[in-house]
């Protein structure tokens, strides 16, 4: 486990999936992760990679061979090798096996840079083309916080405020995990998303293509919060298990298939195509007050 820290914030990382595991306000002391219980939801903060959410029947083609590939990826579910490591920083790697070959065809070094800065943290997804053909790929987070954050307060006290005005539907998920053709009303002409425990009772809400580039998880009820920042990041997801403390913000460059998807990994909505040798980068950061 990674220890990093300053003079206001605490962070620990589990080397495998390169995962947050907490990230704790020293001078309050405030633990904003969620803990992580099995019961609802095991995870605290796992990175999705090479795919976002799920596939048609868990599968692509690719070169007119059909991969099996679960939902997210599986880069989660590898122990990643800390290449760089100072009091306040930390880039971890995974590069690709035989193992990784056998779903994903493609020679890839990725790697994640976590840096602490003031009471905040950022997080940067780097991936590098490492073959000889073009390499289609997704990345995304998926951070849940605690929720309720401070004493005496509910869940429901708490909103998502954007920094721009929206007007964007949700795209509804199939059971299966799958993006609808259509939209459903939820933010309209607002900067306010109300947080309540129903919302999620039917998966995440994935918006696209909002016109903002931070969201702030507050409460009038308390000083305490967050603000969120996803910058270059075309897609946004809002979940938490049925019932559970937390809420999932989760800045996406990919989206599941949609249910009428071709299943071919080239034609995937938001696929990211990199050349050999080319390198992408893309960071969320997030300040905590």
């Amino acid at each position: 486990m990674l220890q990093l820290s300053n003079e206001k914030i605490n962070v620990t990382i589990a080397e495998k999936g390169a995962e947050l595991q907490t990230l704790t306000r020293k001078d309050m002391p405030l633990e904003y992760l969620w803990n992580g219980d099995a019961r609802f939801w095991g995870k605290k903060s796992p990175v999705l990679f090479p795919i976002v959410g799920g596939l048609q029947n868990n599968s692509y083609r690719y070169n007119d061979e059909t991969y099996t590939l679960s939902r997210h990826g599986f880069a989660r579910g590898h122990v990643f090798t800390v290449v760089e490591q100072s009091a306040d920083s930390a880039i971890l790697r995974l590069t690709d096996s035989a193992e990784t070959l056998k779903v994903y065809p493609f020679h890839f070094q990725f790697e994640i840079a976590y840096a602490l800065q003031d009471a905040g943290i950022s997080v940067t997804y780097r991936v590098k083309n490492t073959g000889s053909e073009k390499m289609y790929f997704s990345v995304g987070g998926h951070p849940a916080f605690r929720l309720p954050l401070a004493d005496g307060t509910a869940y429901e006290d708490y909103y998502l405020y954007f920094n721009k005005q929206e007007h964007a539907g949700k795209w509804p998920l199939t059971s299966g995990g799958l993006i609808e053709r259509t939209t459903e009303p939820l933010l309209e002409n607002t900067h306010v998303l109300p947080l309540k425990r129903s919302l999620f009772y039917q998966d995440a809400l994935v918006l696209k293509h909002l016109a903002s580039d931070t969201v702030t998880l507050k409460s009038d009820k308390t000083p305490h919060g967050l603000t969120f920042h996803f910058s270059g990041f075309p897609y946004l997801g809002i979940w938490a298990a049925k019932d559970a403390d937390f809420v999932c913000i989760e800045p996406w460059c990919g989206i599941a298939d949609h249910v009428d998807a071709s299943g071919r990994l080239e034609e995937k909505e938001g696929i990211v195509a990199l050349a050999p040798g080319a390198e992408f980068e893309r960071s969320w950061r997030v300040e905590l007050f």
